[in-house]
């Protein structure tokens, strides 16, 4: 790990959003009479969790010259984080969600992608926002889907590499922004040699092994939360063999596992709540986690935590809007007993 002789300690990459979330929990998508706006886009929501844990963090995405860019920005800039790099694409529009809410099982969501401003990163953009000065760089997947962005994220993890910085993938699958599900895979796993970190569900790991579209099946319009068919215990070997040197795996209400290669599986168990809305549980987990590694915790507490923080976002209405203080993570780890 990087000593903290840097001016940030982590830089996230990738998309931005406004979500407008059901304000009719529990009511039918086809039911719903009004929202509540906020802001999301996983590396998003992970640059807002870091930052109210307490790490100087920096965000690049891009926006369009529009009110929702002007929206997103405002929102950043008023939580701290460094947006100086995050560039405005004339040609392009800020990117929308909206968001159905029916717990215990049912989130569907809706993207609004065509022609989105955070896609078209490009080189340009990595060479300004000087990941030299980062401890750390977070990516996500929906970043490779398509070029520019694809290609400026791998010339972000060469950047990274070069400069030392710690490297973590949060795997991030959403089926319906790649022309192919496959070619999620293909793409990931060139990326995956080059990780320090790999973070990922069941569903998101199994989805970097797939052979065969058939093995993947979204019901209720969950984009987020699949059900990919395929041996887990086969697609975590593959990850750890690629050079992958720390893969945790988040497993929900059961907590998390660690899996380091010639090692045994560690689990870390979680904290019960109750659910409200899943959606952004997984970008809290890594802003939890993050902030732990970067504390130099050992690799035990830093999942603990990052199950706090996952466990204190399910339980809130939105994501990035919602994300836990230090304070607040800590308090709540305490109350169920403690890290």
């Amino acid at each position: 790990m990087q000593e903290n002789n840097r001016k940030y300690d982590i830089l996230t990459i990738g998309r931005s959003s406004i979500d407008l979330y059901s304000n009719d929990i529990g009511s039918p998508f086809v039911d719903i009479t009004s929202f509540g706006a906020f802001v999301g886009g996983s590396p998003l929501n992970i640059a807002v969790g870091c930052k109210r844990l307490g790490l100087n963090t920096g965000f690049l995405t891009a926006v369009g010259n529009d009110q929702v860019g002007k929206f997103i920005l405002n929102f950043l800039n008023k939580e701290g984080i460094n947006t100086s790099s995050i560039p405005t694409i004339t040609t392009a529009r800020s990117s929308a969600v909206i968001l159905g809410i029916e717990p215990p099982d049912r989130f569907p969501l809706v993207y609004y992608r065509d022609n989105c401003a955070d896609i078209q990163v490009n080189l340009e953009h990595i060479r300004q926002a000087d990941i030299s000065q980062y401890r750390s760089v977070m990516f996500s997947g929906t970043a490779f889907s398509k070029d520019p962005s694809r290609t400026a994220m791998f010339y972000a993890i060469e950047e990274a590499k070069k400069q030392g910085a710690v490297t973590a993938l949060d795997i991030d699958f959403r089926a319906d922004q790649w022309f192919d599900p496959l070619a999620f895979g293909v793409t990931i796993r060139a990326a995956l040699p080059y990780m320090d970190f790999v973070l990922g569900t069941e569903e998101e790991i199994l989805a970097a092994f797939m052979t065969d579209p058939k093995q993947l099946e979204i019901k209720h319009q969950q984009i987020s939360a699949p059900e990919i068919r395929g041996n887990i215990d086969s697609a975590i070997q593959e990850i750890l063999r690629k050079g992958v040197k720390t893969l945790i795996v988040k497993r929900g209400a059961e907590g998390a596992s660690i899996f380091r290669p010639g090692e045994e599986e560690v689990k870390v168990p979680g904290f019960p709540v109750e659910v409200i809305n899943v959606l952004g549980a997984g970008d809290s987990f890594a802003a939890g986690f993050m902030y732990g590694f970067l504390q130099g915790w050992d690799l035990y507490k830093a999942v603990r935590m990052a199950n706090a923080t996952g466990a204190i976002m399910v339980t809130k209405h939105g994501c990035a809007n919602f994300m836990a203080t230090l304070e607040e993570a800590i308090a709540f780890a305490d109350s169920k007993g403690g890290l």
